[in-house]
C-alpha cells in the first residue's frame, strides 16, 4: 500500500503543477506545449491505471509485486532504455535543424521516454514475457 500512495501523491502533484503551468502561462502556449500538454495527460492515464490496478490487487490480498510484475518492469526499462536513446539522438539531429530552445529539446525528450516507457509496458504487460 506504500506504492500504491506514492503513486496517487506523484499523479496528484503532477495535476497540479501541470495545471498551474498550464493556466499561468495560457496565453503564450505554443504547438510543442499543447502536445506536452497531452503527452502528460497520458502519463497520468497511465499511472492512474497502475495504482487502481494495485489497489484491486491489495483488495483482493495479492502481492503489489511479484515475480512477474518485476520482470515485466525489467524488460520494459531495457527497452526502454534502447528507444531513449534513440529518442535523444533525434533530438539532437532536430536542435541542429530547428529552431528549438534548449528547455523544449529537454522536456520533449524527457516526456519521449516517459512516453516509451509507457508503450512498451502495455505491449509487454499484454504480450507477456517468453521464457
Amino acid at each position: 500500500m506504500k506504492k500504491l500512495s506514492l503513486i496517487l501523491i506523484v499523479v496528484g502533484v503532477l495535476v497540479i503543477t501541470t495545471g498551474l503551468w498550464f493556466f499561468s502561462s495560457v496565453r503564450e502556449f505554443k504547438t510543442a506545449d499543447v502536445l506536452h500538454v497531452g503527452v502528460i495527460f497520458l502519463i497520468v492515464i497511465f499511472a492512474v491505471f497502475i495504482g487502481l490496478k494495485r489497489l484491486a490487487g491489495g483488495k483482493r490480498g495479492e502481492p503489489s509485486e511479484d515475480e512477474l510484475s518485476k520482470r515485466i518492469v525489467q524488460k520494459t526499462a531495457a527497452i526502454s532504455y534502447y528507444i531513449s536513446l534513440y529518442i535523444w539522438l533525434f533530438m539532437l539531429f532536430l536542435k541542429d535543424k530547428a529552431r528549438l530552445d534548449t528547455e523544449e529539446i529537454i522536456v520533449t525528450g524527457i516526456l519521449g521516454m516517459a512516453l516509451s516507457f509507457g508503450i512498451i509496458w502495455i505491449i509487454t504487460y499484454l504480450k507477456g514475457i517468453k521464457e
